[in-house]
């Protein structure tokens, strides 16, 4: 059992839980994740890691409510316990001193490009971080990331905080005024994804997307995290979570994703039938 240590509501429908887990706590790297399971009857659910403490033994990670688990998850509270963690998964992020560094988080995924930056930085590059969110109130860890990035943009759909548009489109803006950019890492919904990596490509700058598709094992038995990347079938959970950007079949993945959408649908409206309207469904921010 691991116990939840804190929960904090990060606006809209976002929540940050610390949880104890000290054996990953002491492993846990750059761009890893972690799979959790909240109780006997729970799906597996994959979860990037945001931060983590080996000194308190803790880890942190951040949910969007967007199904039952992550309301299920939403309704838990500090001193309350998830039966399953296994982790740290995934291949970590290659730290270097590159030079300039844009990373690019959409949603959630500004949680997960938190470590990465901070280590990027910390390696010596000029890292300018974008964050991008439908609106103000949906934007998460804003002081974090200024305190490990040299650089911060804000986007938001509707202009509530920083500029108004898309991250491709502060994105477009950076390589217009910078003629050098050595890497590009971007986080978040596939759309977003697939937007960065189009954009990118005709300047052949790198372009890292970490991909978080259907998964179930983590371990690269199952199969259900293949990812079609240069033409050859990838798992995401043992060959990624990071692809070449420019090489993956987003198209692919995101049609996969679309299988169980109506079996989703209706867990999480089962769940709040019987548990009440805990939280408010959201659709996917559109930031790409």
């Amino acid at each position: 059992m691991f116990e939840i240590l804190n929960k904090s509501h990060e606006g809209s429908d976002n929540y940050r839980f610390d949880i104890q887990a000290p054996l990953i706590a002491k492993k846990a790297r750059p761009g890893q994740f972690i799979i959790l399971r909240l109780d006997e009857h729970g799906e597996r659910i994959p979860l990037t890691l945001c931060d983590w403490n080996m000194t308190s033994g803790s880890i942190t990670v951040f949910i969007h409510v967007v199904g039952k688990s992550s309301l299920q998850m939403a309704s838990m509270d500090k001193g309350q316990s998830i039966l399953d963690i296994v982790g740290p998964l995934g291949n970590p992020t290659k730290i270097d001193n590159f030079g300039r560094v844009v990373l690019v988080g959409g949603g959630t995924g500004i949680a997960a490009i938190h470590p990465i930056a901070k280590s990027l930085t910390k390696a010596g590059n000029h890292t300018i971080s974008i964050l991008g969110a439908k609106t103000q109130n949906h934007l998460v860890l804003l002081d974090e990331m200024k305190q490990v990035s040299s650089e911060v943009r804000l986007v938001t759909n509707d202009g509530s905080s920083g500029t108004k548009g898309f991250v491709t489109d502060e994105l477009r803006s950076i390589m217009a005024s910078h003629e050098t950019i050595h890497r590009v890492i971007a986080v978040g919904p596939l759309v977003m994804m697939k937007a960065v990596a189009d954009l990118t490509r005709s300047r052949q700058i790198k372009t890292l997307a970490s991909m978080n598709p259907l998964m179930v094992d983590g371990t690269g038995m199952c199969g259900a995290c293949r990812v079609t990347v240069g033409g050859e079938m990838k798992f995401a959970c043992v060959d990624g979570p990071e692809f070449d950007a420019h090489e993956v079949d987003f198209d692919g993945v995101i049609n996969r994703m679309k299988t169980y959408t109506m079996e989703e649908r209706e867990a999480s409206e089962h769940y709040q039938q019987e548990h009440g309207d805990l939280c408010r469904l959201s659709e996917t921010p559109e930031i790409g």
